[in-house]
């Protein structure tokens, strides 16, 4: 499973001009479940997602987690984060989970997430959204849990 993060001032997701989620100082995190995955990965990307130490302290380094930054939390399944891009000049989407699996984990990492922090925010699975961002940094990190063999 992977999780592109971004640490963000402010985030939205739109879905046919409807916002769907929106943030103001926290984490966009692209959410993308490949083959194999299950909730073992969901529960451990959640944890290090959580635990990540990306804001700053009073001395201005990142030692901060998002709980610890007061931060809030938006999660928008982007299931291109899997696509194989190492040969040809188009994506190939194979280590994609299959649709319905790729819901379902994106789901219960929207579940354990509000359990954890509450008031967590979300795109909506499957549609065509459109992602608005001012990245604070720019700070942005790829975490992945492998999935299992």
């Amino acid at each position: 499973m992977i999780a592109l993060i971004q640490r963000v001032s402010e985030a939205s997701v739109t879905v046919e001009e409807k916002t769907t989620g929106a943030i103001s100082r926290g984490i966009l995190a692209l959410i993308g479940v490949q083959h194999n995955d299950s909730e073992v990965q969901t529960q451990r990307l959640l944890q290090r997602l959580l635990a990540y130490r990306i804001f700053p302290d009073e001395a201005g380094r990142m030692n901060l987690n998002l709980e610890q930054a007061g931060g809030r939390l938006l999660l928008v399944p982007q299931f291109t984060l899997a696509a194989d891009t190492n040969s040809g000049n188009r994506p190939s989407f194979t280590p994609a989970a299959a649709p319905a699996e790729g819901e379902r984990l994106f789901s219960y990492l929207v579940e354990l997430a509000e359990r954890k922090l509450g008031g967590v925010q979300t795109g909506i699975f499957g549609a065509h959204m459109k992602v608005h961002l001012v990245n604070d940094g720019p700070v942005t990190f790829w975490l992945q849990v492998p999935p299992a063999t």
